[in-house]
């Protein structure tokens, strides 16, 4: 047990450990760390850091992860509160973790995404339905609703008119696939890494029902500020053949060209979705991330959608309306 090593106001008490740093800071301003008991022997401390995830984690990891595979790191013991305040999670400590993009390591995540979409969602009702962002549906009707800002915006950076305009039209016109599967929810670079021994998937938090796309974004496409990458046409699609790969040895058939359609559609107007969020951070100019890391997470997420746009309107028959 390690609970004496945590103070009643559920933070470090720094006079039963050897040192401790500090590893991010979460949206509620709490801090996640690596303690030592002694300077062989560390974990990770990890309180509530979203005070909208209250109890997720943990009911996470009490009810769907004892039946994964051996992806993720080690609850080692929890609070016997689940007040926001007082809330936090002992973790096994993994060592230094390293997230930058390797194509390699990302085809090896596609196997374990497949596999926990292809779990039954009968057995799933407390699954939460809402993941950290709006549903697809809300972030399409959104872009539209925003339709001239948007317009502004891209023509402003460089996407060509006729590509703006047929985004618009592909999107009034073809709904998006309505089943859910289960989600990780929020598996961008930072979310997943290789250790000396295996494969881990971090942050379990916003698992929810959602379509399988969107674990698929986060992992292709999904930019962060504080892990760059930067992905390419002939990457992304190693991926979703990956994946449709898998999810064919496991009984489930994607259509390989509707499926990469829907895909860049999905791409295009999240990031569509993302680059108004970001450009709103940068000109309020204050906020959780440093500006020259939402500069870079705006270009990144722009390359993105022009790439995906690009395969929808000219690399492929579904040529750009005329």
């Amino acid at each position: 047990m390690l609970k004496h090593y945590i103070l009643p106001d559920g933070t470090l008490d720094s006079q039963r450990i050897w040192k401790s740093e500090i590893l991010y800071t979460g949206m509620n301003g709490r801090h996640v760390e690596r303690f030592y008991v002694s300077p062989a022997e560390s974990y990770i401390f990890k309180p509530l850091t979203n005070d909208g995830q209250k109890g997720k984690e943990r009911w996470v990891y009490e009810h769907l992860l004892p039946s994964f595979p051996p992806i993720y790191p080690k609850l080692l013991d929890k609070s016997d509160s689940d007040a926001p305040d007082t809330s936090w999670m002992i973790f096994e400590d993994l060592g230094i973790l390293h997230h930058v993009y390797d194509e390699e390591l990302a085809l090896k995540v596609i196997p374990h995404i497949v596999w926990w979409h292809g779990q039954p969602t009968e057995a799933l009702q407390q699954v939460p339905l809402k993941g950290p962002k709006p549903p697809i549906g809300d972030i399409t009707a959104d872009v539209a609703a925003k339709q001239t800002e948007v317009e502004t915006a891209l023509l402003s950076v460089g996407v060509p008119e006729l590509t703006v305009r047929s985004l618009f039209e592909l999107l009034e016109r073809q709904p998006f696939t309505e089943a859910t599967v289960l989600c990780h929810g929020d598996l961008h670079l930072g979310n997943y890494t290789r250790t000396k021994e295996r494969l881990v998937v971090l942050d379990w938090e916003h698992v929810h029902l959602n379509s399988r796309l969107w674990d698929l974004y986060h992992l292709i496409d999904m930019s962060h500020p504080l892990f760059p990458k930067r992905m390419t046409p002939s990457s992304r699609n190693r991926l979703l053949d990956a994946y449709i790969g898998q999810a064919l040895q496991t009984g489930t058939v994607l259509h390989p060209y509707d499926f990469k359609q829907e895909y860049y559609l999905f791409a295009a107007v999240f990031s569509i979705w993302m680059l108004l969020l970001i450009r709103s951070d940068l000109e309020r100019g204050e906020g959780v991330w440093p500006q020259e890391a939402l500069a870079a997470q705006l270009r990144e997420t722009l390359d993105s959608l022009t790439q995906c746009a690009e395969e929808l309107f000219y690399n492929n028959e579904s040529k750009v309306v005329q």
